[in-house]
């Protein structure tokens, strides 16, 4: 009802008419009266408020189109019956036909982001999406797609289609991609798995019968080597009983984790603040940066062509899910043949040049800016990379760059960017952001430098940290096996933040 009112307005405005003048208020109040009269009848006679906004489709738009071009008919033959329109200029209706339909999608479009992002809250923080890979394009792997779209999307998702009819290879169906032929398999399963996608189902859309022994051979043999359940569509309806099983037992494993977040790291103020500072310096470095943002996409496109931008899923604050964009350094993995292409013939001195000077990580700004990420912190890793106790860096927002990337970067293992990541959040301040910052300029003009010094102290206040946690699981072990103890034979976390805080320090 308020855009309805308020588009005869907006539409008289942009069509510059005049309102005070010789009583055109009169008349304008009059066409703008009879406007949203007629406007509510049609909103009502083609259900336009009973549209769920979450569930919103193309035929759901099409419906508050009509609507609205039925509203502005209806007032355009009443008044011109009446006056002719006198005073109201012809192109009045068609402006306000489409400021009434944009407000009224722009609406519907806000509260399903705003659904959304409510649904994606309430999830768990550490549930955990699998992915299927559907080999065979047919009618019964179109239905598993709408099946999981409908009653499975939190808990499976489908990533890539298979099929032997060479002519789909590049096309979508649902929005997932067709990879290639099914002997693509393992490429495409790596594939994946560079991005951060691990593969958990593959399924066939037909019976086991249909495959010649040779391809089922290799098919069985991939899925054993990268450890994938092979799945054939007579198999399906076991889908729903495993899906309620893998809840229970995802629930456990959240309950489990968020025992063990290390409640011994301490908290500093400064993180409180630390989102606002982020969010107002990642929007000026947009604005700053956006020349050459556009200049290195168009080198991109230019060497390696579209997409312009290459995605990885990685694993976030508290264990979610976070997708990282980057500028695209390597050539396309498929020819148009949907035959893999070698990893050296993907190489692009483009790509190199972007790599080295750190401009493909521009588009993670965005991810600042929503917060998703922060400027400083500790580099999201793929989930195959994470650390044995990833526990602790997964408690702050992920970085840009962090105290690991200057103090070695790609010249450190593992165990040792986990350290320097331990020391950071427990020293976390400011002033240290500010000195990474200075020190990530710095690694641009001369190269990654391996500091031994910030290795072997990370490492010490490391080790201090494992002592004391294993002392809090015994602990806890002991309280689980006799209820009789009580919360005064745990160690308080007063207590225990400050022993580590005197540690890092």
């Amino acid at each position: 009802m308020a855009l309805a009112a308020a588009a005869p307005l907006a539409a008289l405005y942009l069509r510059d008419v005049a309102l005070v003048s010789d009583g055109a208020w009169v008349i304008a109040g009059m066409y703008s009266l009879v406007s949203l009269g007629f406007s509510l009848v049609a909103f009502q006679a083609f259900g336009i408020s009973d549209i769920i906004p979450r569930y919103i489709s193309v035929s759901d738009l099409v419906s508050v189109a009509k609507g609205v071009l039925s509203g502005q008919m209806m007032t355009a033959i009443a008044l011109f019956t009446v006056t002719r329109l006198d005073g109201i200029p012809r192109s009045v209706p068609a402006i306000q036909a489409l400021v009434l339909w944009t407000g009224l999608v722009a609406y519907r479009g806000l509260i399903n982001l705003t659904e959304r992002h409510r649904a994606r809250a309430d999830q768990p923080r550490h549930a955990v999406t699998k992915n299927m890979i559907l080999i065979g394009l047919n009618d019964w792997s179109f239905l598993i797609m709408k099946f999981v779209k409908a009653h499975a999307l939190e808990r499976w998702r489908v990533i890539a289609l298979l099929d032997e009819e060479t002519r789909w290879t590049g096309r979508s169906v649902s929005g997932v991609r067709v990879f290639g032929p099914a002997a693509q398999l393992e490429a495409v399963i790596e594939e994946f798995a560079m991005h951060g996608i691990r593969t958990d189902q593959v399924v066939v859309s037909g019976e086991e019968g249909r495959l010649s022994e040779k391809a089922l051979a290799k098919m069985r043999g991939v899925c054993a080597q990268c450890d994938v359940d092979l799945v054939f569509m007579p198999d399906l309806v076991k889908l729903g009983a495993a899906e309620r099983a893998d809840h229970s037992a995802q629930m456990d494993l959240a309950r489990l984790s968020s025992s063990r977040l290390l409640p011994d790291v301490p908290r500093s103020p400064y993180l409180r603040w630390k989102r606002i500072i982020d969010a107002v310096t990642a929007g000026i470095l947009i604005l700053w940066l956006l020349p050459l943002f556009v200049l290195a996409a168009i080198l991109v496109v230019l060497d390696v062509g579209w997409p312009v931008l290459f995605w990885q899923q990685r694993i976030g604050q508290d264990g979610r899910e976070l997708q990282i964009y980057k500028l695209r350094t390597l050539k396309p993995p498929f020819d148009r043949g949907g035959q893999r292409i070698p990893d050296e013939q993907r190489v692009s001195w483009i790509g190199r040049l972007l790599r080295k000077t750190r401009i493909d990580e521009l588009p993670q700004l965005l991810n600042v800016l929503i917060g998703d990420m922060s400027l400083v912190g500790p580099r999201p890793l793929l989930p195959r990379d994470q650390p044995p106790n990833s526990a602790a860096r997964l408690t702050v927002r992920p970085g840009i760059t962090g105290w690991a990337q200057v103090n070695g970067g790609v010249d450190l293992l593992p165990t040792e960017k986990g350290a320097l990541d331990l020391w950071y959040i427990c020293n976390v301040s400011l002033s240290l952001d500010l000195r990474i910052l200075g020190m990530t300029i710095l690694s641009l003009l001369r190269g990654d430098r391996r500091s031994e010094a910030a290795v072997v102290h990370a490492q010490r206040l490391q080790e201090r940290h494992r002592a004391l946690q294993v002392g809090h699981d015994i602990r806890l072990e002991q309280a689980v096996a006799s209820p009789s103890l009580t919360a005064v034979n745990m160690p308080s976390g007063d207590d225990s933040r400050e022993a580590v805080g005197m540690q890092s320090g």
